[in-house]
């Protein structure tokens, strides 16, 4: 038998064979992606972070638009910039002084690292009330906000 095989009891308590699947994390991973089992939780009440391996679609919707609006952001921040206006955020004017594309790959980059951890909890509820879902939806509404702004900044400029 196999170090990681899993054994089978006389008394039928264990039904499992082969190996074991908690030792193949990036297949389990890339596997349960496109046939997830758990489209929501097992038990009344579970509210783990890992208690179902699908997510709904409009997630993934909500989650390009955050980072296709902070694409947008990015671009018109960088063109204001050249047309005399400043960087209000003392860490991202930092990250354009040193170069314009290491500025947006960090932006871009922190902002879908974000988008990815609100997703995976948004069905968790912040300080046991606001929804994590809800969370999404108002970046979403102020990223729309800050373009807008931007683009009357731009008229103005």
């Amino acid at each position: 038998m196999q170090p990681n095989e899993r054994r089978i009891a006389t008394n039928g308590t264990a039904q499992h064979r082969g190996p074991d699947r908690r030792k193949r994390v990036l297949w389990s991973l890339v596997y349960g992606s496109f046939n997830p089992r758990r489209r929501g939780p097992r038990r009344e009440g579970e509210n783990l972070l890992t208690a179902v391996d699908w997510h709904h679609p409009q997630w993934l919707a909500i989650g390009m638009l955050i980072v296709a609006f902070s694409c947008g952001d990015a671009l018109l921040t960088l063109i204001l910039m050249t047309r005399g206006a400043y960087e209000m955020n003392p860490l991202m004017a930092a990250l354009i002084g040193g170069s314009a594309t290491r500025f947006a790959c960090v932006k871009i980059a922190l902002t879908a690292v974000g988008v990815v951890f609100l997703t995976q909890l948004s069905r968790l509820r912040t300080f046991g009330r606001v929804p994590v879902g809800l969370i999404l939806y108002t970046v979403l509404f102020l990223y729309g906000t800050l373009i807008f702004y931007e683009i009357q900044l731009l008229d103005l400029l």
